[in-house]
């Protein structure tokens, strides 16, 4: 005899479901039945290690209407987690880069989350130490962003005009990034470029230079050392 159920109501079809509820299910069981007859190979295993100790697990940005949140079950310590990673500790620096990456991905009249979360993996993958290279790593972002859209206008041009103005647009926002990428580098090493020589090689009867040695000018009187 069957039981009946306790709410006088008879339990739900899978025909009954919304279509996204039933479509959810089908993944589920299909997802589960591909993880049961496939075995992965040592190299798949060895790349799925290599992505998990790279990637840098922070909450998602989410779009809601006009409103940023993160995508945490505690705000608190999911924005804690993104500021650490965006190296500042200042609540109000955190939601303006955010607000401003925002304000680039509009796409009709609406902020694209996907646009926004790429952005903001950008960042995290340039590793930011300070507030000054968060800075520089969102623009940097927003370059790249812009030029991937500008390179898409200029695939699907079709007069002189959008092709000479697309093309013109791209190459500067090409040269700016290599810049970016330029600056963040001179502004990690304090603009210092270093030059080790590892081996040096003297033939007979010549003569090895110690010291510093000056190039021209009045004020290059001192004779550097040499030794046979």
């Amino acid at each position: 005899m069957k039981k009946k159920p306790r709410n006088g109501r008879k339990p739900m079809a899978a025909g009954d479901l919304p279509r996204d509820q039933q479509q959810e299910r089908k993944l589920k069981r299909e997802s589960k039945d591909i993880a049961k007859s496939y075995q992965p190979t040592p190299e798949e295993l060895a790349a799925g290690d290599a992505v998990c100790a790279r990637r840098i697990k922070t909450p998602r940005v989410k779009v809601e209407g006009t409103a940023l949140s993160l995508g945490h079950a505690n705000p608190i310590f999911g924005q804690a987690q993104l500021m650490a990673v965006l190296a500042t500790g200042e609540v109000d620096f955190f939601w303006q880069i955010l607000s401003q990456l925002a304000s680039v991905s509009v796409r009709d009249g609406k902020a694209h989350e996907g646009d926004l979360n790429f952005m903001v993996d950008v960042i995290k993958g340039i590793q930011p130490r300070d507030q000054l290279e968060t800075m520089l790593a969102a623009q940097m972002a927003v370059v790249h962003l812009l030029g991937m859209n500008m390179a898409g206008r200029l695939k699907n041009s079709d007069t002189l005009a959008q092709l000479d103005f697309t093309e013109r647009a791209l190459n500067k926002l090409a040269r700016t990034f290599a810049v970016q990428v330029e600056a963040l580098k001179r502004y990690r090493t304090g603009g210092e470029q270093k030059v080790t020589v590892e081996h040096v090689t003297v033939n007979e009867g010549g003569k090895a230079i110690v010291g510093n040695v000056a190039h021209g000018g009045q004020g290059a009187s001192k004779k550097p050392e040499t030794t046979s």
